[in-house]
């Protein structure tokens, strides 16, 4: 197999529960764009994850795959530099997933505050499926079957990629025989085959919700499944209707308190988006002083986010009309992903004694 060794590897991704928002945007799309030139980039499609929360409408799963798809592309995604794949056409990912499961106990990965906030903010009580629980499991083997150095996630992923660093130590330490007071980013030279991956985060750590907060006082991140999101193939009426209804401060009711732009969800887009920042600056003050009005400030981010949202609609609306050409582009990530991911099991294998027959993968076309 020959893998690039001119350029470091970088491996990121989204689950399919729906279309991508402004907060995947800042979240690490964002960063993808700007490191594909540098980086050897595989991007994930976790399409068996979606089934944790959705397995009772997988035609929904595979239009979500199918839409996100076009949404790396219509961002400026480049299949000619980047890997977009879809994670149940690799199966050295489960096989990988249920090696990895051995290594962490039930009550660490229950200690996963993402886990925790997922089964609150989406109302799961105790009703939901054990893959639920081994989705973490799963996504450690999504990360470390491809070997990459560099991991750029949202900080609502942090506690994941740091369950995939401790995993790769252990599996260093036991079946490599790496010192375990080897420095992180030692371990492949000492012998590791995985290497102790790094967290870049995104420039905007939790990009919050169109709605107001919950009832402890506390904004809700952008989410699909809490229904606050502006998504990037929003159409202009779409995009204005959704930012006509955000939530602002409710103390502007009063004329004794102006209001304030702390914790406010508008204020907070047109930091995020509105690229004239000294419009931002004076119009904050004036926020403040009560002399400027919440419809003029909406109005505003309307403008900016449609202008920002263009492109990428356009872009999306020439690839949607060629969906065979999509499917070719995933059909050859998924290649690419499937020949890196099959050399990390067999390495994995040799590594703890279980490679006892060659084993016969049938790959599509070489990548």
């Amino acid at each position: 197999m020959k893998l690039n060794k001119l350029k470091p590897r970088l491996l990121s991704g989204d689950t399919p529960t729906g279309r991508l928002h402004l907060g995947h945007l800042v979240g690490s799309l964002e960063a993808r764009l700007a490191l594909q030139k540098d980086y050897e980039c595989y991007f994930i499609i976790a399409n068996v994850h979606a089934f944790t929360t959705q397995f009772d409408v997988p035609m929904d799963i595979r239009q979500n795959t199918l839409d996100i798809t076009l949404d790396y592309l219509s961002i400026g995604i480049d299949s000619k530099q980047s890997h977009i794949f879809i994670q149940s056409e690799v199966p050295a990912i489960a096989e990988l997933t249920w090696f990895f499961s051995m290594l962490l106990s039930f009550s660490r990965v229950m200690r996963n505050p993402t886990v925790k906030e997922e089964i609150r903010n989406k109302n799961l009580g105790d009703n939901y499926p054990f893959g639920f629980l081994l989705y973490p499991v799963g996504q450690i083997a999504d990360i470390l079957a491809f070997r990459p150095e560099l991991v750029p996630v949202g900080e609502d992923q942090v506690a994941h990629l740091e369950m995939a660093r401790e995993c790769a130590r252990r599996f260093n330490q036991i079946y490599c025989g790496v010192d375990p007071q080897t420095k992180d980013e030692d371990y492949v030279e000492q012998g590791g085959l995985f290497p102790i991956v790094q967290t870049k985060l995104s420039r905007i750590k939790r990009l919050v919700g169109t709605g107001g907060p919950n009832a402890d006082g506390l904004l809700l991140k952008m989410s699909k499944s809490l229904n606050n999101a502006i998504y990037l193939s929003d159409d202009p009426d779409t995009i204005s209707r959704k930012v006509m209804g955000m939530y602002t401060d409710p103390r502007r009711l009063h004329a004794s308190d102006p209001g304030s732009t702390e914790n406010n969800p508008l204020w907070i887009f047109h930091e995020a988006f509105n690229p004239d920042t000294a419009w931002v600056q004076d119009a904050e003050i004036k926020y403040r002083l009560g002399q400027l009005k919440d419809v003029d400030c909406k109005k505003k981010l309307i403008d900016v986010l449609v202008a920002l949202t263009q492109p990428i609609r356009d872009r999306r609306k020439l690839y949607a009309a060629d969906l065979g050409a999509v499917l070719s582009i995933l059909r050859q990530g998924t290649s690419c992903a499937n020949e890196l991911a099959e050399d990390t099991l067999l390495q994995a294998k040799k590594a703890m004694k279980q490679d006892y027959f060659k084993r016969k993968f049938q790959l599509l076309p070489i990548c």
